[in-house]
């Protein structure tokens, strides 16, 4: 565990302070489409992801999910930060896009470390201010991209956190993700393969206009 946690952190985080998250931290494995966070539960302690990649999204009053972002290795979760802090409840989902694994600090530890380390104040200040970046970039998509160019942008990001070309994924899947039917993604994905973005496979995709 210490391994990966100086692997992922040591750039961000002093060696005293990684020493403090190992000894005080539990942690937890979670399988690829495993719920890691759910809407409405109180969070008790803040995720290090030391390992995989982590799809935060929100849903509506009628149940339908939004992608929000991601979190890989070396991040953490700004919203549920927030909700450890705060100790109000969780307004987002956070599922498993990959075999991860997590640090879990707890909150009594968050606001110490907030006072002791200067390291700690950035890492959290920043994982404030990236989130917020990725939220706003999600707003501006939904706005000002039309759906097609908001696909390939999804489809682009999905090949980043799987390291490689062809990604293993059902249209309802992308559908759910973007809030909307599999019928109309099914007519976007082939009228990108139309063009040539990519190729269509059946419960796979392969990206080309990398």
């Amino acid at each position: 565990m210490i391994e990966k946690l100086k692997t992922n952190y040591s750039y961000l985080l002093e060696p005293d302070l990684l020493e403090e998250i190992e000894a005080c931290s539990i942690l937890k494995k979670v399988e690829v489409g495993g719920v890691f966070i759910k809407p409405g539960q109180y969070i008790k302690s803040m995720p290090l992801l030391l390992e995989g990649t982590i799809k935060v999204s929100r849903k509506d009053t009628e149940g339908d999910e939004i992608l929000l972002y991601f979190i890989e290795k070396g991040d953490t979760c700004a919203m549920s930060m927030n909700c450890c802090m705060n100790n109000s409840k969780s307004q987002i989902k956070a599922v498993a896009e990959t075999y991860t694994e997590l640090l879990m600090v707890p909150i009594s530890k968050m606001d110490e470390w907030m006072i002791k380390y200067k390291s700690w104040r950035e890492y959290v200040l920043i994982s404030y201010q990236t989130r917020l970046n990725e939220v706003i970039k999600t707003v501006d998509s939904l706005v000002f991209l039309k759906m097609d160019e908001r696909l390939m942008n999804y489809l682009q990001d999905k090949t980043k956190i799987f390291h490689k070309d062809t990604i293993n994924i059902t249209h309802e899947e992308i559908a759910k993700d973007f809030h909307t039917s599999r019928v109309v993604i099914s007519r976007l994905l082939k009228k990108l393969e139309v063009k040539g973005d990519v190729i269509l496979y059946r419960n796979s995709i392969k990206i080309l206009n990398l």
